[in-house]
């Protein structure tokens, strides 16, 4: 703790400069080893960016895909704004991936030209290309391909062939049971003494964890990288996967960033922490992506786009190219992220910059929109002036010292923060998002969000905040709702707002009794007048849940619609086991009704009080003995506005349990899966039959 609480305080107050890796020694007899690739010139001083073939294309990605978004990232101006390396991931090599000479040779039914006239292409365009091994030998089966045994000749094949950079696995490298500081070691002096003396960035990429992966000793998994690895790499996975093909989930974004956050001292100009790819439209709302981009920029971590570029809307675009969030991310000092107090649902991240400015990052991770807080101070700042710009809108306000906003669930607020100077500025107002706080006379619960019915009535409060040095005049908020809708404002604005206080400014909203299910805006319009400035506006919006009709009668519920659901893995199947291959299946007995899921799993119904008993047989789904040994436990939990009602406790592979739940005067129910406590590996869980009496 002492070792980490310096660490903390060096990074803030500037006194440590990242620069030089922390690393192990040389091995033995090879005092070069530990030399990065490229030995003699930085190849990444600032952390690369680019795109990569893996989530979006799989496991075959072909010439003329590659093709296609190479022409992408320069037509849309991604090249532009920095991502230049176009990196071909696994499965690129033949079914047998080497010649009868020993060397590589890529799928001809892929890549018909061979790669090199390919690396050309991407060259002329002006990037540079990237390619994949494993530090494995070859394991059908195990891996696309695999190096060990090969890795010089193999280096020399890569630089041949004119690649700019090389992502190596571990597949094979722990299906044989290797040590990755040992062969990584030895990759990175192939690399470097490649026959054409060719640069090549490498991308150490160990996804190995526990308890994800299985139980591993803690030398082979990734969370260990971070000990050698800044001496060989520019790069280095500090978790597992970040997601599945075709799926990346803000869960695992969060759980991806927790992990990458451990060794913030390692990072530095020329070698940088990697929590794997980011993920725009592959399982993320936009509001969940721009917090992804957020995280990964204060982390000084690499920019790699893992989604079909080619498909992503303008929105996702304009995310991944706002230039003063990527001037965040490539800052000069290379410093990484700490967080600053606590950690919990909301939390205070902050990155030195070059210029001795912090950007600050407010995240919350919960359910439900919430005002945070730091202050100049916490974040290594002195003085009584400071400069708030907002990265994402670009507002510039003022403040005596605090740094707050208006955050939405699962969203972040990313500031650029440094001392003002000159004329006062315009104060530091948060304008907040509308918050419902009950909905028919029932108090909703913080960090959750909320549901209403049609024919219900709400309160929503916008509370606005002054954390300027100047007063602020006559505050006004009016709330935005559907047509059919009412609203009603409770109470009267003040004519002054004081720096350091703030108001909440009350509505009663009432729903038709016909209101269309699904998530609805409310949207608060705030004004208030700044001396020499006039009025001033700000916009904010927040969503309220309306849910389906409440079920009626003897119901199977999973064939009621749900108001939300999850799943670790994939999405929740109706009636079948998750993914949807095969019928829900626990010790050999089928089931015709239920839900299918993966931990952890909340899968929500609006019951309004309609409903008085639940009867469900719960387990993990027989199909997990197909997929080895390790994990399938979990837990599940029915609860009731908020009240547990029922626990299974932990429950493996060869537990079922019935549950006979009353669900008298439950207006909200939630069906949770948890983990076990060891990971979701496996975790294929059941909740089969689902019959309600309503």
């Amino acid at each position: 703790m002492k070792r980490h609480l310096t660490v903390l305080l060096a990074l803030l107050t500037g006194l440590l400069v990242v620069e030089a890796p922390v690393q192990a020694a040389p091995l033995a007899g090879d005092e070069a080893a530990a030399a990065p690739a490229g030995a003699g010139q930085m190849l990444s001083p600032t952390p690369y960016m680019g795109w990569n073939t893996y989530y979006a294309l799989g496991g075959d990605p072909t010439e003329a895909e590659i093709r296609s978004t190479a022409d992408f990232l320069v037509s849309s101006g991604l090249r532009d704004a920095g991502y230049e390396y176009v990196w071909i991931d696994g499965n690129w090599a033949a079914p047998t991936p080497r010649s009868s000479a020993g060397d590589l040779v890529p799928n001809p039914e892929q890549f018909p030209n061979g790669l090199k006239p390919l690396v050309d292409y991407i060259h002329a365009k002006g990037l540079k290309a990237g390619i994949y091994t494993d530090a494995g030998p070859y394991i059908p089966g195990k891996c696309g391909l695999g190096s060990h045994g090969h890795y010089q000749r193999d280096a020399d094949r890569f630089a041949a062939w004119e690649f700019d950079a090389v992502k190596v696995d571990y597949l094979c490298g722990i299906a044989a049971d290797l040590d990755p500081k040992t062969v990584y070691t030895e990759f990175a002096k192939a690399l470097r003494n490649n026959a054409s003396r060719r640069p090549m960035l490498f991308n150490l990429c160990n996804p190995v964890t526990s308890p994800d992966w299985g139980d591993y000793p803690e030398e082979q998994q990734s969370t260990h990288s971070w000990s050698y690895a800044p001496g060989i790499a520019q790069s280095w996975r500090t978790y597992t996967d970040v997601g599945f093909v075709g799926e990346i989930k803000f869960k695992d974004v969060l759980r991806n960033y927790d992990a990458n956050a451990r060794h913030p001292e390692v990072a530095g100009p020329g070698h940088f922490n990697d929590p794997d790819y980011l993920g725009p439209e592959l399982g993320m709302n936009d509001e969940e992506f721009r917090t992804q981009m957020s995280l990964w920029s204060v982390a000084a971590a690499p920019l790699v786009i893992g989604s079909d570029i080619r498909e992503l809307s303008e929105t996702s675009l304009g995310i991944l190219q706002d230039r003063d969030v990527l001037a965040i991310n490539q800052d000069t000092a290379g410093v990484q992220a700490v967080r600053v107090g606590p950690a919990g649902t909301t939390e205070t991240w902050v990155k030195r910059l070059a210029d001795g400015d912090r950007a600050v990052l407010l995240l919350n991770r919960g359910d439900g929109p919430a005002t945070l807080t730091t202050s100049a101070r916490s974040v290594g700042l002195s003085g009584k002036r400071f400069a708030l710009e907002d990265v994402w809108t670009d507002r510039v306000t003022e403040s005596a010292g605090t740094i707050s906003a208006a955050v939405p669930a699962h969203g972040a607020a990313l500031f650029r923060v440094g001392r003002a100077t000159g004329k006062p500025g315009v104060p530091h107002v948060v304008a907040g998002l509308p918050q419902v706080t009950d909905v028919g006379g029932d108090a909703v619960q913080a960090g959750v969000a909320p549901v209403a019915a049609g024919g219900d009535s709400a309160q929503v409060e916008v509370t606005v905040r002054n954390d300027g040095a100047r007063p602020v005049f006559a505050p006004r908020v009016e709330l935005s709702v559907p047509d059919g809708w009412t609203v009603r404002p409770v109470g009267r604005a003040p004519k002054l707002l004081t720096p350091g206080r703030s108001v909440a400014l009350a509505f009663d909203v009432t729903l038709p009794a016909d209101a269309a299910p699904g998530s609805t805006a409310l949207t608060a319009t705030t004004s208030y007048a700044v001396t020499g400035k006039g009025r001033l506006e700000q916009e904010t919006a927040a969503a309220l849940v309306v849910a389906p009709v409440a079920p009626d009668g003897d119901v199977v519920l999973s064939h009621h619609d749900w108001i939300s659901a999850t799943s670790g893995w994939m999405s929740p199947t109706v009636d079948r086991s998750v993914g949807g291959w095969t019928p829900i299946s626990m010790l050999g007995q089928e089931y015709a009704t239920g839900l299918g899921v993966a931990s952890p799993s909340t899968v929500r119904y609006y019951l309004g009080d309609r409903c008085t008993r639940l009867t469900t047989t719960v387990g993990i789904d027989d199909a997990v003995r197909n997929v080895g040994p390790d994990g399938g436990t979990s837990t599940f939990q029915v609860i009731g506005d908020g009240r547990v009602l029922y626990d299974s406790g932990v429950l493996g592979r060869d537990d079922v349990r019935e549950a006979d739940v009353d669900l008298s005067g439950v207006r909200v129910l939630d069906l949770v899966v948890g983990d076990g406590g060891d990971g979701g590996y496996n975790d294929r869980a059941n909740w089969a039959g689902l019959d309600a009496t309503c």
